[in-house]
C-alpha cells in the first residue's frame, strides 16, 4: 500500500503506513484523498469559529461536500449520489473515519444524521415520499433527523408514548422528542409513533414529518460539547401528518429502527475510534517535545504504558471495525450484524473514553484550556459521553449482547 498522511506509529491505520491489507482498493484510496483534502481545506481553518457559534456550521457545507465528491459516495445514483460501482462499507468506514479527523465539534455532523434517518425511507417509503425527500437530502439541500427518543423513554424503545390518531386522510401526531440531534438543521424529521393502543415494539409506526408542520416547537438544548451538535426537544402538538407520510406497514416501525440501530452503531463507532487516535496522536507528539524533570514526558516510563495502552486499545478497535465492514459488505444477516454492532460501539466509545482520558493527563494544565496545544484533547473529552450514550448506552448494547448470545446457545443446545 501507498504510504499517506502521518507516519508516525498508530497516529493512522495501519494501512496508511504501508501494511498490507486484503480490504482496500483504487476506489478506497481516491475517496480517502478527496475527503482528506475536504476536512483540511474547508473544515479545519474553519472549525474554531464554528463550533462557538451559536448557529454552528453552515447549512451550505452539504453542498459543498456533495460538489467535492465526499456527501453524496453513501448514496446510489438513482438517488442522486455519487456512489462508487464497487461501493462496500470500507468506503464508509473512510468516511466517517477521515471526518473524525476534525477534531471535535461535530462539524457535518448532520452527514451522519442523514445517514440514519434516511435508509428507511430509501428501502420501505412510497415512491411519493422518495420524490419529496432524499434527492434533496443526498445532494445537500436539505436535511432529516431521526426522532426516536423521548422525555421519558431513551434506549427503551418499545415503550415511546408519541402518539399518531388517523382521522379521514390525516394522522393527529401529539407528543415530544428528546435529545434529538440535528434537529435545528432539520427539514424533515424520521419519527417514531405510536398508532393505537397495541404495546410493545409492534405497535410502533415511522412517519416522515416535514418541520413547518403547523404544531411543531423545536427548542434548542445546549450541550457539554459544542453548538454544531444541533440537539434540540421536538414538541408535537396536533400536528396533522398526511396518512401518506406513513413510512412502509403501519407496526412495522419498531422493526425498522431495530435493523437500523445496526448501521447507527458502526457509524459512532468508526468516528469514536478516530477521536481516539486523535486524542493519541496530539498526546505522543506532546510527549516527544514537552520536558518535566530535566527529561521529555516520553522518557518517562509512566508515560511510555499510557501511550502503549491507548495503542493497542485504538488498534484492536480498528481491527474490529474493519471485520464489522467485512460482514456488512458480505451482507450479513441483521440477527448476526446485531450483536457484532453492539460490541463495536461498546469497544468504540470506551478506547475512545481510556485515551481522552490519558491524553487529559499527559498533557495537564494544557487539556484544561481551550487554547495551545491541548485544545483539541480538551475539545475531545467533552464528545466522549456523545459516543457512550447515543444510538444505545453502553450497559444496554451490553446486555442486548449477552442476551443474544445466550439464546443462540440455548437454540443450539436445545438440537444437541
Amino acid at each position: 500500500m501507498k504510504r499517506f498522511g502521518s507516519q508516525l506509529p498508530v497516529c493512522e491505520p495501519h494501512w496508511y503506513q504501508g501494511a498490507a491489507s486484503p480490504y482496500y482498493r483504487k476506489s478506497h484510496i481516491e475517496l480517502r484523498a478527496r475527503v482528506r483534502k475536504f476536512v483540511e481545506e474547508r473544515i479545519k481553518p474553519n472549525m474554531d469559529k464554528w463550533i462557538e457559534s451559536e448557529s454552528g456550521y453552515p447549512r451550505e457545507l452539504h453542498e459543498e461536500a456533495f460538489d467535492c465528491g465526499v456527501q453524496g459516495v453513501l448514496f446510489d445514483q438513482k438517488w442522486g449520489g455519487t456512489m462508487p460501482e464497487d461501493f462496500d462499507a470500507f468506503h464508509e468506514l473512510i468516511l466517517w473515519d477521515e471526518l473524525a479527523r476534525s477534531g471535535g465539534g461535530a462539524v457535518l455532523g448532520h452527514l451522519a444524521i442523514n445517514t440514519m434517518a434516511l435508509p428507511p425511507i430509501l428501502y420501505y417509503a412510497s415512491d411519493e415520499i422518495k420524490k419529496k425527500v432524499v434527492k434533496d437530502v443526498v445532494q445537500g439541500r436539505k436535511n432529516i433527523s431521526l426522532a426516536i427518543s423521548e422525555p421519558s423513554y431513551g434506549s427503551d424503545v418499545a415503550n415511546i408514548e408519541t402518539s399518531a390518531v388517523r382521522q379521514g386522510d390525516y394522522f393527529i401526531v401529539n407528543g415530544a422528542k428528546k435529545w434529538i440531534t440535528g434537529a435545528l438543521m432539520a427539514d424533515f424529521f424520521t419519527v417514531a409513533v405510536r398508532i393505537g393502543n397495541k404495546p410493545g415494539l409492534k405497535g410502533l409506526s415511522l412517519l416522515l414529518i416535514d418541520r413547518n408542520s403547523k404544531g411543531i416547537d423545536i427548542r434548542k438544548m445546549e450541550t457539554q460539547a459544542s453548538h454544531s451538535h444541533h440537539i434540540g426537544m421536538v414538541t408535537f402538538d396536533d400536528v396533522k401528518v398526511p396518512v401518506a407520510n406513513l413510512i412502509g406497514k403501519e407496526g412495522y416501525g419498531g422493526k425498522y429502527i431495530m435493523i437500523n440501530f445496526n448501521h447507527e452503531r458502526f457509524v459512532i463507532a468508526a468516528g469514536a475510534n478516530r477521536a481516539a487516535r486523535l486524542c493519541y496522536s496530539e498526546a505522543f507528539q506532546y510527549s516527544m517535545d514537552r520536558k518535566t524533570f530535566g527529561k521529555r514526558l516520553a522518557q518517562h516510563q509512566a508515560i511510555r504504558m499510557k501511550l502503549a495502552e491507548m495503542a493497542r486499545m485504538i488498534e484492536s478497535t480498528h481491527d474490529m471495525l474493519e471485520r464489522v465492514a467485512y460482514q456488512f459488505s458480505t451482507k450479513a444477516p441483521d440477527p448476526v450484524l446485531g450483536p457484532l454492532c453492539a460490541l463495536l460501539k461498546v469497544q468504540a466509545s470506551r478506547c475512545f473514553e481510556y485515551c481522552a482520558r490519558e491524553a487529559s493527563q499527559i498533557f495537564g494544565g494544557s487539556s484544561l484550556v481551550k487554547e495551545g496545544r491541548g485544545k483539541t484533547v480538551e475539545r475531545l473529552y467533552r464528545e466522549v459521553r456523545h459516543s457512550a450514550i447515543p444510538g444505545g448506552s453502553e450497559e444496554i448494547l451490553m446486555d442486548f449482547f449477552a442476551r443474544s448470545a445466550l439464546r443462540t446457545a440455548a437454540k443450539i443446545r436445545a438440537r444437541l
